[in-house]
């Protein structure tokens, strides 16, 4: 780990593992259904400054975080893959800013189309995180898509979608 790297820099830079040791690297390849299933790699993956509820363990984000993805490209694009990664689970894809449904998108398999639950909460994070870690334009690709697809294409109800518009806030 570098000097001047915190926990959350040195966990995305590939230099060290979260707080189970596992690597970024470790995370993006996990199952759909370990994604589903755990409820503690949201955090190191889409950090923000506030503590969640289900992992006490995970670093929250910083300034010096923050600044540290302002100058860093790599960091940026690591956590592009991350959201990819999440993507993927969603049942959406992405290329650039512009972010749709999958063929196979359906309420049976993507529980987050339904209302309620912990992915509503994981989308808040997600929306918030790429907005706070220098990624504004792609917070806002993500929180439309996630608005216009749950609310097209499933029952997302309004108080999630209230939520993922004020995620996008400094």
């Amino acid at each position: 780990m570098s000097e001047s790297a915190t926990p959350l820099i040195a966990f995305y830079r590939g230099e060290a593992g979260d707080h189970k040791g596992r690597t970024l690297e470790d995370i993006w390849a996990l199952s759909p259904f370990w994604l589903e299933h755990t409820h503690d790699y949201v955090q190191w993956l889409f950090p923000i400054p506030e503590a969640g509820r289900f992992n006490g363990f995970a670093p929250l984000l910083s300034e010096a975080d923050r600044a540290a993805f302002a100058a860093d490209e790599a960091l940026q694009a690591n956590q592009r893959r991350s959201l990819d990664v999440m993507l993927a689970f969603f049942g959406l894809t992405r290329r650039a800013l512009i972010i749709e449904a999958l063929p196979e998108l359906n309420m049976r398999e993507h529980i987050w189309l339904k209302r309620g639950g912990h992915n509503h909460l994981r989308i808040s994070r997600i929306i918030r995180s790429l907005h706070l870690c220098q990624q504004p334009e792609l917070a806002a690709a993500f929180q439309q898509a996630m608005i216009e697809i749950g609310t097209t294409q499933g029952v997302v109800s309004e108080p999630s979608v209230d939520y993922w518009r004020e995620a996008n806030q400094p």
